[in-house]
């Protein structure tokens, strides 16, 4: 079954909502690794929240999350472009054991020196554009609450998340109170906007993991908002894809100097990069990484700094 996202609107209100079920995309991810299962549930709700954070964005490029852990876990990265293209990884410190109930806090956070990363990288950049990065420090004792707190620091958006993960099954809620267009003051609507807030996160609240496990998100949508009047948009279907490409490896290459890759080659007698997110696998023998120098144009493009040489 096809992957979902269900965005909604609270009539006459300045509150939106959001439930994803990326459940497929997720065991796709999960294909080339084993994770511990503490792992496991926090990537799988970081996919969630990338889809549902990247649904909301309006530009073409990509939203890039990543939590830089200083415990067991030293990265956790998921990447969403704006068709809802997932990728996802996790790396691990070497030799680590993960217990199946340690926290994010365990995980990433052991000593107070993790932190959280979004960047939105446009596709289409303009001259001199910058991707846009915004890193805080870890706040919180979940993925949900971490993202709460960053986008209400970043954005000034109030955001509530609900996310859980499992082997098998990636889901989420997200409810967001907008400010009225136009920056207008409007006291009755603030009001109404505010009932209507506190209301549907009190309805949301009633929400447990176990539940939002089990139940399909339609059903999900009945059972919390029976009461409320909705107007429901079109679905979008969220779904695993792989930027990597051999083009793009030669690129990494490239950036490391002919000098370096030459040496490595010499000393391995061939290069093997495997793309931590798709598993692909790519070989440059001497011939192939000669060949990398012989356009002495400048390199456009980048591997992304997950897909390491090894």
């Amino acid at each position: 079954m096809a992957d979902l996202l269900q965005k909604f609107l609270f009539e006459d209100s300045a509150v939106r909502g959001e439930l994803v079920d990326v459940s497929a995309t997720w065991q796709h991810i999960q294909q080339h690794r084993d994770y511990p299962p503490a792992v496991k549930t926090v990537l799988g709700e970081m996919v969630a929240a990338a889809a549902l954070l990247s649904a909301n964005l309006k530009f073409n490029g990509v939203i890039v999350m990543q939590i830089h852990g200083d415990g067991p876990v030293r990265l956790l990265v998921v990447e969403c472009d704006s068709d809802l293209n997932l990728r996802a990884t996790a790396k691990l410190a070497e030799g680590v054991s993960v217990a199946d109930d340690a926290s994010l806090t365990d995980l990433v956070n052991a000593h107070g020196e993790g932190r959280f990363v979004i960047t939105l990288d446009p596709k289409d950049k303009l001259p001199g554009q910058q991707a846009y990065q915004g890193i805080v420090p870890l706040s919180g004792e979940s993925v949900a609450i971490v993202i709460e707190n960053y986008m209400l620091r970043s954005e000034q958006l109030d955001t509530k998340l609900w996310l859980a993960a499992d082997d098998h099954v990636a889901r989420g809620l997200l409810l967001q109170k907008l400010p009225r267009e136009g920056g207008t003051s409007d006291t009755q609507g603030d009001s109404d906007d505010l009932a209507t807030w506190e209301r549907s996160v009190m309805l949301a609240q009633t929400l447990r993991r176990e539940e939002l496990l089990s139940t399909d998100i339609e059903t999900l949508m009945r059972r919390l908002f029976w009461e409320e009047t909705i107007r429901v948009f079109d679905p979008r279907h969220p779904q695993f894809q792989c930027s990597c490409t051999r083009d793009k490896v030669g690129a990494m290459l490239k950036m490391l100097g002919e000098e370096e890759v030459a040496s490595a080659v010499e000393e391995l007698g061939k290069l093997e990069i495997d793309c931590d997110f798709c598993g692909q696998h790519y070989e440059f023998d001497r011939v192939d990484c000669a060949q990398l120098f012989v356009d002495a144009s400048p390199v456009e493009t980048m591997l992304p700094a997950n897909e390491q040489r090894h």
